[in-house]
C-alpha cells in the first residue's frame, strides 16, 4: 500500500536539496495510500458529512509544511510519518465532529470501514483458517464480508488499529513497532492476540495457534 524504496529516497533528497518538484513528487506518490487510510479509518456516521478527498488535502498541506522539519530529523520513514499526520488528522476530526454535531453523530454506531478490499480479508481469512471458509473466491462472498466486518468492529481500538496496520496497509512488523513505540517482540505479540480475538469474534477456535 505505501509506496517506499529508492524512489522516494531521492525525492526526498530532492526537497532537501530545494527542488519545489521533487516535493509535489514525493507528496503525490503517496497520495493514493494516505486516501486509502483516510477511508478506511473514517467512522461511517462522519464519512457521511466530511469528503475523505479533503481530509486527504489538509493532511498534505500539513506535510508540506512540515517536511523541512522532518527531513532535520527523520526519527522513522517518511511513509510511516506521513501516516502519523493522517491519523492525527482522522483523530482530530472524529473529536470535532463528535463535539459539535454530538446528538446526530453519537446515536449512530461507531462503524469502520474497508472499502472495497475484498482480497486482503480473503487473505486474512486464510491465515486465520476460517472453518466455514473454501479456497478461492468463496472467500469473498459478500455473506462472509459482512461477517468479518462486524467481527473486526467488535474489537477494541487498539487491536483493530493492529490488524489494519499488518493487513490492510501491509506494513511489516518492523515498521508497526516504529509507528507505535514498541519493541519489535511487543508488536508481534500485540498482532498474535489481535488476530486470536478476531477469530473469536469471527466464531473459531481462539485457543488454535495463528502462524502469523
Amino acid at each position: 500500500m505505501w509506496p517506499e524504496g529508492e524512489k522516494t529516497i531521492q525525492l526526498l533528497t530532492g526537497v532537501r536539496d530545494g527542488d519545489d518538484d521533487a516535493m509535489n513528487a514525493l507528496l503525490e506518490r503517496h497520495r493514493v495510500a494516505v486516501r486509502r487510510m483516510v477511508q478506511m479509518r473514517m467512522d461511517q456516521a462522519i464519512a457521511r458529512r466530511v469528503d475523505a478527498s479533503d481530509v486527504v488535502q489538509d493532511v498534505m498541506l500539513e506535510a508540506s509544511s512540515r517536511l523541512q522539519d522532518y527531513l532535520q530529523n527523520p526519527g522513522m520513514p517518511f511513509h510511516l510519518w506521513l501516516r502519523q499526520l493522517a491519523k492525527d488528522r482522522i483523530i482530530d476530526m472524529h473529536r470535532r465532529h463528535r463535539v459539535a454535531q454530538r446528538r446526530s453523530v453519537d446515536r449512530e454506531q461507531q462503524v469502520f470501514s474497508i472499502g472495497d478490499d475484498e482480497q486482503s480479508v480473503a487473505d486474512l481469512a486464510t491465515l486465520l483458517k476460517d472453518a466455514d471458509l473454501t479456497p478461492g473466491a468463496a472467500a469473498i462472498q459478500n455473506e462472509f464480508m459482512n461477517r468479518f466486518m462486524i467481527a473486526l468492529n467488535e474489537l477494541s481500538e487498539d487491536d483493530r488499529e493492529l490488524i489494519m496496520m499488518r493487513h490492510f496497509e501491509g506494513l511489516g512488523n518492523s515498521e508497526v513497532a516504529a509507528a507505535l513505540e514498541l519493541s519489535e517482540a511487543a508488536a508481534g505479540m500485540r498482532h498474535l492476540r489481535a488476530l486470536k480475538k478476531l477469530r473469536s469474534a469471527l466464531g473459531g477456535d481462539s485457543q488454535q495457534p495463528v502462524d502469523a
